[in-house]
């Protein structure tokens, strides 16, 4: 356990960002999910409106630290691919 002063605030902003993290993170794996379940029904109109709002926060998630931006790049990638494969 944190037995100073400096180590036991250490342990508090990281509990703290964590927090933020995961929001951050849960956002955007929800943005993603919505595009995804628009994709599997078959709407080209939801599918393609869906992505178009799971993008910016992928790469949203990216300026914050939560992607390494070719994870990023390559999420956005494979989620356009089945977009316009339901476009098809």
């Amino acid at each position: 356990m944190a037995n100073t002063a400096s180590a036991k605030k250490a342990v508090r902003k990281l509990a703290a960002r964590t927090e933020v993290n995961k929001a951050n993170r849960s956002r955007m794996r929800t943005f993603v999910r919505k595009a995804e379940e628009a994709i599997a029904s078959g709407d080209k109109e939801a599918a393609s409106t869906a992505f178009k709002a799971a993008e910016p926060e992928i790469m949203k998630a990216v300026s914050k630290g939560i992607l390494k931006k070719n994870t990023a790049a390559r999420k956005v990638s494979r989620l356009a691919k089945r977009v316009k494969a339901v476009s098809a």
